[in-house]
């Protein structure tokens, strides 16, 4: 394969390609020559979110012109503002040699109705939405060029999950991916010489469609359907991701704020029984919104005072709101912002002491994780000034005219005030690149999330300075921020099982149906609000939840300290059937309030603890390790007002965690831990007992799901 070639040596020069970036380009290119790849075979690039997917297939577009290709097709997501954005990346990266007369990129609702030979024979890359116009464009380019169906074309599909069968999807997504993915193949077909190579960070949908459906109640496995081959995109160190925001408790504690449900209605639509604009400053109903821009101007003071001082350029700022995709939602919004903008400018200038406070507050819940930090009186002067001078922007986006008017050169956002709020929808999702986000209002409904477009709502990920992370904030509810924990879960265990070769081994998908068997659960129906994923040494456990009443409780907790302590000799782990260990986490759910607290999903959690137990080659399959402790005195509540969620390891890391973990190596471990359920802990003075499950240590990756007819 040439590497040395016009079109490759330009963009490496251009972009000084790390060691891991060339080989991966190269690896991709040399793949794609070897193999035979279409729509339901293709090549695969698989990447991160937002972790540099684009930098890479443009080096392999120029790879490919190097190595006999002559033509590449760039297929974006349905959006014109992505199919721009990619347009003026790949038109700024080839700028030399389109100059030169050697690489011509067209958008192809744009393209020339008559290129001559003298620009046909050049190399052509056309930029193509996913959108039935789009595409019928480019088959009618085909049809008036003739010559480029006898050139090899390669065939790059960008966010290609989008135009895949996957999970749960209304009736009109089906019928419009179905028209789009019919237009690709026949696209294949029509050109003569063509490579397939499909680039997502979100493949399940492509990996996880079943070819044939072979599956029985011994073994629920669904094989996929196979690329042809798959080439990681390197992960830089630089890289933020879904690891970074729920892997770590620091993090968490710095940067998540929870946003009250009733929040989330008053910023719906107007409604003076919940807010009354001309109490923006003081009303409880968004009391956390208020928070988030007072707290988004002090972070962008933060960073801009710090890069005064070392003598940098002053960066500009931006933070979104995206809680609804309808517009009257937004104009809405838009009105409570730019009147909480217009209070807090004349409250710098009437009441700057009331004020000053209030910033002083935002500066001091973030100095703890700042290096280096700015005077507190620096940064509210520097705050105040900024209200005062009118250098806060609020701005609505939430259709594709105003999408398009807003994108700077290279197809961003548009930054165009040292800080900028933006207010949208489903036009902020994915692809559309927003620079130097501190703030993150988020609040879309958990119970219609989809794997593959729910983190990345967030816009979250990406590469991100240490010193922009200290300042970021993430306001969203507990129970979105729930279900994007079980969504990294999800995302980060397939994604493992892939790196070790499982798109070829087949995922286990399970689900629980009426009468409580285990049955096979097929992929295209998950809503990930309504699964479990199973990894190596995984915990699962009720938090949040409440005890009942002594008086209701008492009997049943004494049946299980009776059945339990029978077992638990010498004080040492014992196996027992899983029936019995079923038994034992329906009795403790009777123990927990149905009213009060979290409502923990037993049903998943005996569901995963069967599964485990039975589904192994262990001499003690249909037996689960069971860990017991007694006379604890954990709090329902931390101190810092968090639920408690780890009863199972101590501060000298000789927990019953410790010692499940080194049982877990082909069955479950389900801990016991007898709490002693006093008042002053927030319990209601009964003793009980909370279950935890491990995972063994073997375990593939298993999705869980409820039976969806119950929902």
């Amino acid at each position: 394969m040439k590497t040395n070639g016009v079109c490759y040596t330009h963009l490496q020069r251009k972009n000084q390609y790390e060691k891991e970036m060339k080989a991966c380009i190269e690896q991709t290119v040399e793949l794609l020559q070897r193999h035979t790849t279409n729509e339901r075979k293709p090549g695969m690039l698989l990447g991160k979110i937002q972790s540099g997917k684009t930098r890479t297939f443009i080096g392999i577009t120029g790879l490919a012109f190097d190595n006999g290709y002559d033509a590449v097709i760039v297929l974006t997501k349905g959006t014109k503002a992505l199919a721009q954005q990619t347009y003026e990346r790949l038109k700024e990266e080839y700028k030399t040699l389109s100059e030169a007369d050697c690489v011509q990129v067209f958008d192809i609702m744009k393209i020339p109705t008559n290129l001559i030979a003298y620009e046909l024979e050049q190399k052509l890359v056309f930029v193509v939405k996913k959108e039935i116009h789009n595409m019928k464009r480019l088959h009618d380019a085909l049809l008036r060029y003739p010559q480029l169906k006898d050139r090899n074309v390669l065939i790059i599909d960008d966010e290609a999950d989008y135009a895949s069968l996957g999970f749960t999807k209304t009736q009109q997504e089906t019928t419009e991916i179905k028209a789009i993915a019919g237009q690709i193949d026949e696209l294949r077909k029509e050109v003569k010489n063509s490579a397939f190579l499909q680039v997502t960070a979100t493949p399940y949908s492509l990996y996880l469609q079943p070819d044939e459906l072979k599956v029985s109640e011994t073994s629920p496995v669904f094989m996929p359907i196979k690329p042809a081959f798959t080439v990681l995109v390197p992960i830089p160190s630089t890289y933020i991701g879904s690891e970074y925001y729920f892997e770590n408790e620091a993090v968490r504690k710095s940067l998540f704020v929870p946003i009250d449900e009733r929040e989330l209605m008053a910023l719906k639509k107007p409604d003076r029984r919940r807010l009354k604009l001309e109490e923006v400053l003081t009303s409880k109903s968004i009391e956390t919104l208020r928070r988030s821009v007072l707290s988004f101007l002090v972070g962008g003071v933060v960073r801009r005072l710090q890069q005064r001082k070392e003598g940098k350029t002053l960066e500009k700022y931006s933070f979104i709101i995206h809680t609804q995709q309808a517009k009257a939602s937004h104009d809405w919004q838009e009105n409570v912002v730019l009147t909480l903008k217009e209070r807090l400018g004349q409250l710098a200038v009437d009441q700057p002491v009331a004020l000053q406070q209030m910033l002083e507050k935002c500066y001091e819940e973030m100095e703890t994780a700042l290096e280096s930090p700015p005077p507190k009186q620096d940064v509210v002067y520097e705050a105040l000034f900024m209200l005062q001078k009118d250098y806060l922007l609020v701005t609505t986006v939430n259709s594709e005219k105003e999408m398009n008017q807003l994108l700077d050169e290279q197809g961003q956002l548009k930054l165009r005030a040292p800080l900028n709020i933006f207010i949208g929808g489903q036009i902020l999702d994915r692809g559309i690149t927003i620079r130097n986000l501190i703030g993150f209002y988020y609040g879309r409904n958990p119970r219609s999330f989809q794997q593959d477009t729910v983190l990345q709502h967030s816009r979250m990920f990406g590469y991100r300075s240490p010193q922009d992370l200290s300042v970021t904030k993430f306001y969203t509810t507990e129970e979105i921020y729930e279900v994007m924990e079980k969504i990294h879960d999800f995302d980060t265990g397939l994604r493992t099982a892939f790196e070790q070769g499982g798109q070829n081994q087949g995922v286990v998908f399970i689900e629980q149906d009426f009468s409580s068997r285990l049955i096979p659960c097929s992929p295209n129906k998950l809503l990930l609000s309504q699964t479990t994923t199973l990894k190596p040494l995984k915990r699962m456990l009720p938090i949040g939840f409440q005890t009942g009443y002594k008086t209701y409780i008492a009997k049943t907790v004494k049946d299980l300290d009776r059945r339990i302590k029978s077992k638990w000799i010498e004080k040492k782990p014992f196996l027992i059937d899983i029936e019995e260990a079923i038994d034992y986490v329906r009795l403790i759910k009777q123990t927990f309030d149905q009213q009060e607290g979290k409502q923990w999903d037993e049903d998943a959690f005996i569901a995963s603890m069967s599964f485990l137990s039975r589904y192994t080659n262990s001499k003690h399959k249909g037996k689960v390790w069971c860990v017991v402790r007694s006379g604890r005195n954990m709090s329902r509540v931390r101190a810092n007002g968090r639920v408690e969620d780890a009863p199972d390891t101590t501060a000298n890391g000789n927990s019953e965690l410790t010692v499940a973990k080194k049982l877990a190596q082909r069955i479950p471990v389900l801990i016991l831990l007898r709490q002693n359920g006093r008042e002053e802990n927030g319990w209601r003075g009964c003793p009980f007992w909370w279950p935890v499950l491990v995972t063994p240590k073997n375990t593939k990756t298993v999705v869980f799901s409820r039976d969806l007819t119950k929902s």
